[in-house]
């Protein structure tokens, strides 16, 4: 029973609206260079859906994004010097709430994350199809229950991450409270940041601000404009470093006044000419550096050398 415990708290960390694998006082501090992988949509279901032009109901199999996953488990898994953590941006599974598969989707994908090196903390952030287009309080409650709470911060090397729900930006008509809570939440947490002197803030989310261009046209794939003007906004005085997110299923990104905007594509299905992959993000002193490795790649060659001569620099 103890090892099934320990599997099931790998997917529990964020609770009280921190991640319980870090402690924040021992983090506070700078301590030289480090990095995470970032990686998005495993999306159980979404390539036979897509294939078979039925994203409502085709998703009755997932074979070939378990291999996925687990390709990219054993390529994290083998990174030597080890990563700080994995983050997934979202889009778990492709099942909405309350469809007929997204229970065995869920606990296909945490089969496979359980076999992730233990000493790689899993960070996951909430995405449309893990608590619904239009979430409710239901809907956020049992993703909470299933992987964690919805959105959360914690600190890494003097390194300030938040981990934020889109949905609530996307549409919060069903949870309108939750919405307020989460920006109410935010603002505390950048007045922290702000005292604490960090050296980096960064974002995750599931949903970009902005796929190429701050002020391009609203679109599925991007947040509504006047939020997101007001987000970036928000961000861009709080000085955050870059932003994180999935769901457009290929690579984009752009800036805003300093502000990265960066759009990885997903660990399943690719919808552009992207290969499967994870982002790897070195964070060092002064910048936050990133490059996108297909899971081959990845699996074979470990991190490329320039970015392993960064992460030695300071040392």
């Amino acid at each position: 029973a103890g090892a099934m415990a320990a599997a099931e708290n790998a997917f529990l960390r964020a609770r009280g609206r921190t991640l319980t694998a870090f402690r924040p006082d021992a983090e506070y501090q700078w301590k030289g260079p480090f990095y995470f992988i970032q990686g998005a949509d495993p999306q159980f279901g979404l390539m036979k859906a897509w294939t078979h032009g039925d994203t409502n109901n085709g998703d009755d199999e997932w074979g070939e994004e378990i291999k996925l996953a687990e390709q990219a488990v054993q390529a994290i898994n083998k990174l030597n010097p080890k990563p700080k953590f994995f983050v997934l941006c979202g889009d778990l599974v492709h099942g909405m709430p309350g469809t007929r598969w997204k229970k065995n989707q869920e606990q296909d994908l945490k089969n496979v994350l359980k076999n992730t090196d233990p000493d790689i903390p899993l960070v996951f952030v909430s995405g449309n199809h893990d608590i619904g287009n239009t979430p409710s309080r239901e809907t956020i409650d049992e993703y909470c229950k299933n992987w964690g709470d919805d959105y959360f911060s914690f600190w890494v090397g003097g390194v300030f991450f938040l981990v934020l729900n889109s949905q609530l930006y996307f549409d919060s008509s069903k949870c309108p409270e939750l919405r307020q809570a989460q920006d109410a939440w935010l603002d505390e947490q950048l007045a922290v940041a702000a005292n604490q002197k960090c050296k980096h803030i960064i974002v995750f989310q599931h949903i970009p601000l902005f796929l190429s261009k701050p002020d391009e046209d609203d679109d599925y794939f991007n947040l509504e404009k006047s939020v997101r003007q007001e987000i970036m906004e928000k961000f861009h005085k709080a000085g955050i470093r870059a932003v994180f997110s999935g769901h457009y299923h290929r690579n984009a990104g752009g800036s805003y006044k300093g502000l990265e905007m960066v759009v990885s594509s997903a660990i399943g299905c690719q919808l552009g000419q992207d290969t499967h992959g994870l982002r790897v993000v070195v964070v060092t002193e002064e910048k936050v550096v990133h490059r996108y490795y297909s899971l081959t790649e990845l699996g074979s060659h470990g991190v490329g050398k320039e970015l392993l001569d960064m992460l030695a620099k300071q040392k």
